[in-house]
């Protein structure tokens, strides 16, 4: 079973993500910041991680960078309620695998999580 890492200080769209992918069949880990998140990818390895881009103390960028550096194969999709462009390209340049804009539409995050599955853990 895939284990997926849900980065975001609003517990409501943490709650909601770990509801929605465990009815997918996914094993869900949360955290609500970046220092927890990094906490949790050594404790649960997880294979994907959604990490908000705005958070307090250790933001999106400085957790995806760090990740990066842990592992470059982990998936990581970023979630932001704002479209900065400049931000969306460093984190573009750092790695991350995809976006999605808030409020998440949880059909295209889905398909999103499938898509990467196939292309990077099937083969």
């Amino acid at each position: 079973m895939m284990k997926i890492l849900v980065v975001d200080d609003e517990e409501q769209i943490c709650e909601l993500l770990d509801k929605f992918l465990s009815q997918e069949g996914y094993q869900v880990i949360t955290a609500a910041t970046g220092e927890e998140a990094l906490e949790k990818l050594e404790e649960e390895s997880p294979q994907l991680v959604l990490l908000d881009i705005r958070m307090p103390g250790m933001g999106g960028i400085e957790c995806l960078r760090k990740i990066k550096e842990k592992d470059e194969k982990i998936g990581v999709i970023m979630t932001t309620a704002v479209g900065d462009t400049d931000t969306i390209k460093e984190a573009i340049s750092l790695g991350v695998n995809d976006y999605i804009l808030k409020p998440i539409d949880l059909d295209y995050l889905g398909k999103l999580i499938i898509s990467w599955k196939q292309v990077f853990l099937d083969n």
